[in-house]
């Protein structure tokens, strides 16, 4: 079979360890009726175990060559919506409850995720390989170094989990750092914090790590006597994601 040259201007690392990608798609606990969508599918290494295992699945991917491959080595059934995710609606083309998975690459992840949360209300659940250290922070607690924006911001939504690390030799090329496997699985029921005024402070908290909450939140005129006593002196790091939507309920 041909490969695909990987295209560096789409950050293209394509997984062809066998091994690894059972064990991510393992990962993915929707049953065989749900609706399930592939971002980057790539040469396929996911997309052939996704194609057998969902009835409802659909891969997204960007790169026209990367779709001509699949449709010529997989199934001319395979449904292949060639779109920049980034750019792309899901809601309006696969209704609720949808469950992703993919090998994203490491240049679009955070921008995947905020989309991700901006449409939250129609994810089921994710499993997404992403470069280890962003993997390791969307999934770090209060009082890591790696806390920050994302671990909050996702963690008021979903249950995150680190899952594994998969090496560069796992890839072609290679990437010159590892990368983890992580697990979103909906809050039931959601929070109904808005997502909007919550992304506006906790920006506004992690943007100033150094500085402490009052300082930090001084444009926001928190009223901190409403809030525990030492809530003014703690920095952003040192808070649980429910103290954030404390803070924004105070507001």
């Amino acid at each position: 079979m041909a490969k695909l040259r990987p295209k560096k201007h789409l950050g293209q690392h394509f997984l062809h360890d066998g091994a690894a990608a059972q064990r991510i798609v393992g990962a993915l606990q929707a049953d065989q009726q749900a609706t399930v969508v592939e971002i980057g599918p790539g040469e396929g290494v996911l997309t052939r175990y996704l194609f057998e295992r969902f009835e409802n699945f659909t891969a997204v991917e960007v790169d026209p060559e990367a779709v001509m491959f699949l449709k010529h080595n997989l199934s001319h059934d395979l449904r292949i919506v060639h779109r920049d995710v980034l750019q792309w609606e899901p809601e309006q083309e696969l209704g609720d409850e949808i469950h992703f998975i993919g090998n994203l690459p490491y240049n679009i992840s955070s921008p995947f995720f905020f989309k991700l949360l901006e449409n939250r209300e129609k994810v089921k659940e994710g499993v997404f390989m992403i470069q280890k250290e962003v993997a390791d922070r969307i999934c770090a607690g209060p009082g890591s170094k790696t806390y920050g924006i994302l671990s909050v911001l996702l963690g008021t939504y979903f249950d995150l989990s680190y899952e594994f690390s998969v090496p560069p030799g796992a890839f072609r090329p290679p990437p010159k750092v590892m990368s983890g496997v992580i697990h979103l699985l909906a809050k039931d029921p959601t929070p109904d914090v808005p997502f909007e005024e919550l992304r506006k402070i906790v920006k506004a908290a992690f943007g100033q790590r150094r500085k402490t909450l009052r300082n930090a939140l001084k444009s926001l005129d928190i009223p901190w006597e409403q809030l525990p006593e030492d809530w003014p002196t703690r920095r952003a790091e040192q808070m649980p994601v429910e103290a954030f939507w404390q803070l924004l309920k105070h507001r």
